[in-house]
């Protein structure tokens, strides 16, 4: 799944350790959502969402052959 999640973290100058922090998640799991080795639960892609501000489809969005 293809993201813009660290463009909107970046945008805040924000680490992926304070993404992580304010998420509840490791900044591991930042880490791995951030270079599409990880697809998100839905509710903490919600909680992403609400926390930028947008909505889920405007920062994670399939893979061609998803």
């Amino acid at each position: 799944m293809k993201n813009s999640l660290k463009v909107l973290r970046a945008e805040r100058d924000w680490t992926q350790g304070d993404l992580a922090e304010k998420l509840a998640v490791s900044r591991q799991t930042v880490n791995a959502i951030e270079n599409g080795k990880y697809d998100p639960s839905l509710p903490l892609a919600f909680k992403v969402a609400a926390l930028f501000e947008r909505a889920i489809e405007e920062i994670f969005e399939p893979e061609e052959d998803d």
